[in-house]
């Protein structure tokens, strides 16, 4: 972020009279919205810090860490003193004061563009740090940022030529021309940045489903053949009745029996190691029985793989039509830090929607399972008039939110097929569904959200 443009930022911003909300969207995005309806966002990644303006984004996760909690009571709702570029320096300072103080109270909430610093951070009216974006220890630096230490200055800096003069931009929009401009810039650059960002998003994730979908199909392209796996069933059996009927001329140091099958023909038959020549027919006839049993259930095993390959082979397609980073992030999240994200389903898929555990299952086994799993109160979805995955949304007994919802029921076309066009998801308590077969239900006391599901415009 370069000086003249963080200027020009803070001389546009001070057209607006207060904050009526602050939250983190990213784990180092904050959004602020000024005077109900202008969102600015602030990257403060190391190295790559940035402002953007763009309608107001839905967070990829919930944010309730201090720093979070006091944003949001301390500046939602705030009035705007004042902003300014202190020191000549990268660093942009928001006066303000709060709506929850019960007399005249000053905070100022900074913003730190400046390399290994970068930081957001909470003062209050004497320079002690209130709270901060990233905690910064002794150890590390002579600058501390921790709660209750005095904020000490950035050591003054000799700025290049470019970053001091604005002569133009790559766009042609100089930062010092009216407000407006800033607002285009900023606007053009989060355009660049959401679709190189989309782009990188894509392919990564592309390739992570694609990936589970081709294991699915190496692993049913190596299922055995049900009629090779009877004819095994059938030659262990010869086996175990040929030692049973030879069994006084086998020593328990033989390798192979070397005899004749009841058709009269030549047969050798290796020997099991360590097992004693009395037991060698069982053994046989065990190999038999689990060719048996794999034959007449090599179907259901085959229908379970298909079924799963089908439902990544949806979200592939659900991925390359997807038009913002939130659509991706909660089509495959990201590995949580915490213990709770890394929780993981024996059956079916597990996603998290706004802090709300959803759980969508990926074959009639799984739906199965997820009926059994979930609790009265919890909201059971499916797709109207077509076959596909049930989708359990865990409540604990609260009232969803309208956004939960709509994006549950996204999921549950995304999952269940890959073909465009117009869907109707019904949705209803838990306790309103009745299992009648399998995961055949009957379902009443329900409502219905209608999900528009458009064709992917690019085929790799």
């Amino acid at each position: 972020m370069k000086l003249y443009e963080l200027q020009a930022v803070a001389k546009r911003l001070n057209d607006f009279t207060f904050i009526s909300r602050a939250r983190r969207i990213e784990d180092n995005t904050i959004e602020i919205t000024f005077d109900k309806k202008n969102s600015y966002f602030f990257n403060m990644t190391r190295g790559h810090s940035f402002i953007y303006k763009a309608p107001s984004q839905r967070p990829l996760q919930g944010y309730n860490a201090p720093f979070d909690t006091l944003l949001h009571s301390l500046l939602s709702g705030s009035k705007l003193i004042g902003v300014d570029v202190l020191n000549n320096d990268r660093i942009l300072r928001l006066t303000l004061a709060p709506k929850s103080s019960y007399k005249d109270k000053i905070i100022y909430l900074q913003f730190e563009f400046t390399g290994k610093n970068t930081n957001a951070i909470l003062i209050d009216d004497n320079e002690v740090i209130i709270e901060a974006l990233r905690h910064i220890d002794a150890d590390s630096s002579f600058r501390v940022i921790r709660p209750g230490v005095e904020l000490l200055p950035i050591p003054s800096r000799v700025l290049s030529h470019e970053n001091t003069i604005d002569t133009h931009t790559e766009n042609g929009v100089a930062g010092t021309q009216h407000p407006t401009d800033i607002d285009q810039l900023l606007e053009e650059k989060f355009m660049q940045i959401q679709q190189k960002r989309l782009r990188e998003m894509k392919k990564q994730k592309l390739s992570t489903v694609a990936k589970k979908s081709e294991k699915l199909a190496q692993l049913l392209e190596k299922l055995p053949d049900e009629k090779a796996l009877k004819e095994e069933e059938q030659k262990y059996k010869q086996y175990a009745n040929l030692i049973l009927a030879n069994l006084y001329q086998i020593k328990p140091y033989d390798t192979k029996l070397n005899t004749y099958d009841f058709e009269g023909g030549e047969i050798s038959i290796k020997l099991p190691k360590n097992i004693k020549v009395n037991r060698m027919s069982d053994y046989f006839f065990n190999l038999a029985k689990r060719a048996k049993n794999k034959a007449k259930n090599i179907h259901i095993e085959k229908e379970n793989l298909q079924s799963k390959k089908a439902f990544y082979d949806n979200i592939y397609y659900a991925l390359k039509q997807a038009k913002e980073p939130y659509e991706l992030e909660l089509l495959v999240p990201k590995r949580g830090k915490s213990q709770r994200k890394k929780e993981k389903l024996k059956e079916g898929e597990l996603f998290w929607i706004e802090d709300y555990k959803v759980m969508v299952g990926r074959n009639a086994n799984e739906n199965q399972k997820l009926l059994s799993l979930a609790k009265g109160n919890d909201i059971w979805m499916h797709t109207r008039e077509i076959p596909g995955s049930h989708v359990i949304i865990r409540t604990d007994k609260q009232n969803l939110p309208e956004s939960v919802l709509q994006a549950a029921a996204k999921l549950c076309v995304d999952f269940s097929t890959d073909q465009p066009g117009n869907y109707l998801v019904d949705y209803t308590k838990r306790k309103f569904v009745k299992i009648q077969e399998g995961s055949n239900v009957e379902y009443d006391k329900y409502q219905t959200l209608a999900v528009l599901k458009e064709g992917v415009e690019i085929r790799e």
